[in-house]
């Protein structure tokens, strides 16, 4: 990983705009992404992860979405400022996004080559010939028999883990410098799933990209990132080094997703954990704690107020009344 930062998310705010009043689907996001790092995004359902990334790449349809604040930097220039020609440019071609199921993703009427070729064709400007000869390759490095002739076969003629690789080449045959992964792996089973990330990891590597990897699974970030934004409620309520998250979470969120995960080096006959309740509503949410309701370490000021930033020696940060100095003197 270099200590080049490629894109930087400052405060970014999403919201959608419904009859029951304003969804704050992703509310004051930040982060950076460093070259060549793998970075992952872990929370449950609804947690808005996707909708995170989705704005990144300008993605958010309007109505009833919008971008209401923020910048995202990607060398420097504010891609969220960005007019739709250009955008497109870089959508794609420098920053390239798996979508969460590979069947809906891929247009059933259109064979593999009329979806590669074209794509590597606009970026690349390259011709007809040379572009399929670009997505042969690439459906080689991942792992596609015959490439040459399943390159003309359709979505449905291809398993659910073939899907996936063909999506996973579509996503790098134009070399982006930013690969968006989203829950890449949520529709196969375990085997397929290990096969999958591992030649993520290969080929992301191989070509010096760096990744976006959002999840709610703990143990494929823990055999994949770097670095982990833990988001609960539209919010990243932890942040640090994948070995600091694992060995001393301080987020109590955190702290539950990571005693939720079975331990093989444990022999318990205890019920698996899960941490009581249901994420929040984020529809007008107050600006309160939002996971005080769940949470086993509650206190008055969680309910009143929504928690600071803290840094700590290690490069970690966490939004917790825990350790802000005034929530340690309530």
């Amino acid at each position: 990983m270099s200590d080049e930062v490629i894109l930087q998310v400052k405060d970014l705010k999403t919201y959608f705009l419904v009859d029951e009043g304003t969804v704050k689907a992703v509310d004051g996001v930040s982060f950076d992404l460093h070259k060549g790092e793998t970075l992952g995004i872990v929370g449950e359902s609804c947690s808005g992860k996707s909708v995170s990334n989705l704005s990144i790449i300008n993605l958010i349809p309007s109505p009833p979405g919008k971008i209401a604040g923020g910048e995202v930097l990607f060398h420097g220039k504010d891609l969220l400022k960005m007019p739709q020609n250009e955008i497109r440019e870089i959508r794609g071609n420098k920053i390239s996004m798996i979508f969460q199921d590979p069947m809906t993703s891929l247009n059933p009427f259109l064979r593999i080559s009329t979806q590669m070729v074209e794509t590597i064709m606009l970026h690349q400007k390259l011709s007809q010939e040379e572009a399929k000869a670009k997505a042969i390759e690439m459906l080689k490095l991942a792992g596609i028999p015959a490439p040459e002739k399943r390159i003309d076969q359709y979505p449905h003629q291809f398993s659910g883990g073939m899907r996936q690789r063909v999506m996973i080449a579509m996503g790098l045959s134009c070399n982006p410098e930013i690969l968006i992964a989203d829950e890449p792996t949520s529709a196969l089973d375990v085997t397929i799933q290990a096969q999958i990330l591992e030649l993520m990891q290969e080929l992301t590597r191989k070509l010096g990209t760096a990744v976006i990897l959002i999840t709610h699974s703990l143990g494929v970030v823990a055999g994949m990132c770097d670095t982990i934004c833990v988001m609960y409620a539209g919010r990243i309520v932890e942040r640090g080094h994948t070995e600091e998250i694992f060995e001393s979470p301080r987020h109590p969120y955190t702290m539950g997703l990571i005693r939720s995960v079975p331990r093989l080096d444990q022999e318990t006959k205890n019920r698996l954990y899960s941490i009581p309740g249901q994420p929040p509503n984020v529809i007008d949410l107050p600006d309160c704690c939002p996971f005080y309701p769940r949470c086993d370490k509650v206190k008055d000021i969680c309910k009143k107020k929504y928690p600071p930033v803290v840094q700590f020696e290690n490069g970690q940060s966490a939004s917790c009344w825990l350790y802000s100095k005034e929530g340690q003197n309530v």
